[in-house]
This record gives C-alpha cells, structure tokens and sequence, in this order.
C-alpha cells in the first residue's frame, strides 16, 4: 500500500509499505478514504516531534472497515468509520476516570515512538489498536471531510471550551484561527458564549470566524488588548484559548484573560518555553493544557455535529490526492490553506 512518510525537516514522501492486519483480538484495520493534514503534522514536518524517517504519518481520517479483530464490537467488516486521533485502552486507572488521553497504554497515530510508535493514518490503510474506544460509525448525512474533524480539530475545539468551564453569557477570546482555533469558536457559540473574540494574522481566517458569528481582530493590524478590554469593560474575557502553540499566543492568552478567568492551551507544546509565571499568579488564572480528551467527547462531537450544531464543512479549503501529498505539505506550510483533505 502507500503512504505518506516523514523524511527529514521540510520533506515527506510517499512510499509503499506492508498492509497491516490485526494483531490482537480488538484491533482493526481500516481502508482509508480521507485523511486530513493537521497543524501538528506541521510540528512533525518541521522536526519539532523526534520522528524516524520513514515513519508514516497523519492522524485524522475516515474509511471502511475491511478486517477486525474477535474482540471488536463497535464496528463491522463494510461500516464507515472514524477514528480519534489517540487510542485508549478502557481499563487502567485513567481510563476508568475517563481520562482517556491519559490512558497508560495510549498511542498517537503517526507521531513516531515517543508517543507509541503507532503508524499514521495518511495511507490507502491503518491498523487500528483498541478499535472499540478508538473508532466511530460514521453517522448519515455526513461528508468524509466533515467527519474526519471529529476525531480531532473540532473535538480538541470543543474540549478547549468545555475543559475551561465556558458558561452560557461567558466572553471569549480564541487567539489563532487555524482549524482547532475555528472549531474553538464554534463550540463556544453553541456552549452560549455572549461575545467570542477571534484573533490572527490572516484576513481569510478572520473572515472566516466573522462568517461563525465571532469577533474578528486583527493581530498586527489592530491591538488584541484593547480590542478585548473595549469588549469586556476593560476586565479581559472569561476563557483565552491559546490554539496556537506558540509563547506569543500563550503570553497574550494570559494577558487578555481577566482576574481570575482561565487560560485553555490546546495548541501543541513540544520545547520548553517562557512563561511570565507573575502575570498568571497576580491575576489568579487557571491553566488548562495537554492533549484533547477526544474519544471522551466523541459522541457528543459527532450528535452536534450530526445535529448541524457544529459544521466544520466551511473549513475544507482543499481536496487533494494521497500521491499530491508532497506538494500539499508544500502549501500547508506556506498557510495557502486552511484544512486539506488528502483522498486515496
């Protein structure tokens, strides 16, 4: 089969690898249809994530079902099926708490052996480990673009909302409009959000969020504090999402938060950073980070997505082949694109 392999800083390749097969009673392997280029595929391609070339990368993605373990229950051979981006085992400690992105025996598709060797999902094929936690049906009416989000982008969205507490008439500000940035947006409008301010650099971007019923501000162009003060009666919003992954978005995050409000990081962190510890300490801020709890809001992802509630369709700016996956890095990386959907 091919796939899509990292090779060095700045370059994947598509290569031919051995079909996978089920290895233990609830795996499963899946005939790709869509996957999706993600920003942290981007931490990848640049070299910020340790990755052996020749590593098969990507983590969201939609297909069918062509083999399944004697374990597996929640799917069968010919359904259509989505998966999360990580896998979970069901029974340790942090799962029996539903803190599924913790589990002791997780894996992340495609991001090499520091986060448990397990091969991507941008291929014709992928196995999937603990498919009855890992997997969905897809449910009617949805598009392979539109699903593949919920195994990701719009669940990691709407758990940077829902993780910080966001009431109904809370403020907002989501500092970094790529696709988890937009999914951000649009799970705080459904969560009730009174205003939700959308920060970045790029026009399309923020005509975008203005389209989703946010608040565009310009990074460069305008002044994110005082857009945010002029908002809130000069008290900072209740929740700050940093969706970016860098410590300007962080440093900002933490500065437009208002006393005692919450910073919700879901952007990817894989160095060490500066953090202006006495601006959070002063102001009393609550920090909630790490990896997305997505299978944990899976379901409720995929009912409002089902519902119409949550629509990550306007986010699909480009439908490419699996063998233009070179070239799609290419753009991706240049920012020509808000989300690419690779098909096989």
């Amino acid at each position: 089969m091919l796939a899509v392999t990292f090779q060095e800083p700045g370059r994947v390749a598509l290569e031919e690898r051995p079909e996978p097969e089920p290895l233990a009673p609830d795996d499963a392997v899946v005939r790709v249809e869509s996957a999706g280029i993600c920003g942290s595929d981007l931490h990848i391609y640049h070299g910020r994530v340790p990755i052996a070339p020749g590593f098969t990368i990507g983590h969201e993605y939609v297909g069918t079902v062509i083999a399944a373990g004697d374990e597996v229950t929640s799917a069968s051979v010919g359904d259509r099926v989505l998966g999360a981006f990580h896998t979970a085992c069901g029974t340790c400690f942090f799962c029996r708490r539903g803190v599924y992105q913790k589990c002791d025996d997780t894996r992340v598709f495609g991001h090499g052996a520091t986060l448990g060797s397990l091969q991507g999902t941008q291929a014709e094929q992928a196995l999937v480990p603990h498919a009855n936690l890992t997997l969905r049906r897809v449910p009617d009416g949805l598009s392979d673009g539109s699903a593949l989000f919920a195994g990701d982008a719009m669940a990691t969205g709407y758990h940077a909302v829902v993780g910080a507490g966001l009431e109904a008439g809370d403020t907002c500000a989501v500092v970094g409009l790529g696709p988890v940035g937009l999914c951000a947006v649009m799970a705080a409008r459904v969560a009730g959000a009174a205003r939700v301010l959308a920060i970045d650099t790029v026009a399309e971007r923020l005509d975008t969020a203005r389209s989703l019923g946010a608040e565009p501000v310009h990074a460069t162009e305008e002044d994110p504090r005082a857009a945010v003060k002029a908002a809130t009666e000069g008290r900072g919003v209740d929740v700050a999402i940093d969706a970016v992954g860098v410590p300007s978005a962080l440093d900002l995050a933490c500065r437009i938060a208002r006393k005692a409000g919450t910073v919700s990081v879901v952007g990817v962190y894989a160095e060490r950073i500066e953090l202006h510890m006495g601006i959070v300490w002063i102001k009393a801020l609550k920090l909630v980070t790490g990896h997305a709890n997505v299978i944990g809001h899976l379901d409720s992802v995929l009912a409002l997505m089902a519902s119409g509630r949550l629509d990550p369709t306007p986010l699909v700016t480009h439908q490419m082949r699996l063998d233009e996956a070179p070239e799609a890095y290419a753009i991706y990386d240049r920012r020509e694109a808000l989300k690419i959907v690779l098909s096989a």
